[in-house]
């Protein structure tokens, strides 16, 4: 990566060198992963901590499989049983983490732009797990590689971002990506779910009608409904919610053309993906699970090294 990128803080950061730099190393470490002997010494007396404020299933355990494959040495830390439920401050508790020789710092947090505050005060390089309703990167470059595992490449690509865009992290950061390089992108929702001046900020179209968004895509990218972030509600229910916008087989099947389904996790079954779409063969969610691996295998590396960048 470009030698000022000391931190993984958000897509938004990254130029389109930075990205096919980490696509095409998470390529190599792919292969790596398919060897009979999965491990290799990459990042032998590196010491990384997954600093998690936020519960997470698939990628915490997505960064520690991926650091435990580059040799790292690896301390895990969850804000519920640690002194952060005493009152020490985000900031305090890091310092205490430095303080025994940490080179990186895995980070996600409820609060936007906390990986931000942290790679202003410490010297350690910080990765972005997920920070409030602003970023995922990591989620995003694991998307974008697997589209072109699917694909080739993603210019000309028409993507479909269907779902909760106003609080999901993970749209924005496949909305940076995609953009950058070149492929297409439409938002689908309810109107009280899509942000007028992100859309615009971003030039990407816009559909509140999910049939047209789906006869219109290559690859539908359907996000969760995520209701522990809404503080009123958006729609009428979970159960018009998929009448109106869920992702289910007659759906597809009315297409004239075949596309791809995707989805971040944890899927909420019923609700925007029904689990015949979920687990058919247009589905590459479990893909995305594996490349998650792989992909933050080439973020930590590339971070770890920067002569390689």
């Amino acid at each position: 990566m470009k030698s000022a990128v000391q931190h993984l803080l958000g897509i938004k950061d990254l130029h389109q060198e930075d990205i096919s730099l980490i696509l095409s190393t998470a390529k190599q470490f792919k292969e790596v992963l398919q060897r009979p002997v999965k491990k290799v010494p990459s990042l032998r007396d590196v010491t990384i901590v997954n600093l998690f404020y936020e519960n997470s299933t698939r990628t915490r355990m997505s960064f520690e499989l991926a650091q435990k494959r580059l040799s790292a040495d690896v301390i895990n830390f969850s804000a519920s049983t640690s002194s952060a439920k005493k009152g020490e401050t985000l900031l305090d508790t890091v310092r205490n983490i430095l303080s025994m020789k940490v080179d990186m710092v895995v980070m996600r947090h409820s609060a936007s732009g906390a990986p931000h505050f942290l790679a202003q005060h410490i010297p350690a390089a910080i990765v972005n797990a997920g920070d409030g309703i602003n970023e995922h990167p990591t989620q995003a470059l694991l998307d974008a590689f697997s589209m072109i595992e699917k694909f080739g490449d993603l210019k000309g690509l028409k993507v479909a971002i269907i779902g909760d865009i106003m609080h999901s992290r993970v749209a924005l950061s496949n909305m940076y990506l995609l953009k950058k390089m070149g492929a297409k992108v439409k938002v689908c929702g309810p109107p009280t779910l899509i942000p007028k001046h992100l859309v615009e900020a971003l030039q990407v179209e816009v559909t509140y009608n999910v049939e047209e968004a789906l006869q219109w895509c290559d690859v539908a990218n359907v996000l969760r409904i995520q209701l522990e972030r809404q503080n009123q509600p958006l729609f009428s229910s979970l159960r018009e919610y998929n009448l109106a916008y869920g992702i289910t087989r007659a759906r597809l099947e009315k297409l004239q053309q075949s596309i791809t389904i995707m989805h971040p996790g944890p899927i909420n079954r019923g609700v925007e993906l029904d689990s015949d779409v979920a687990d058919g063969p247009h589905s590459i969610i479990l893909d995305q699970v594996e490349n998650g691996v792989a992909v933050r295998m080439a973020v930590m590396f590339l971070l770890s090294n920067p002569n390689r960048s």
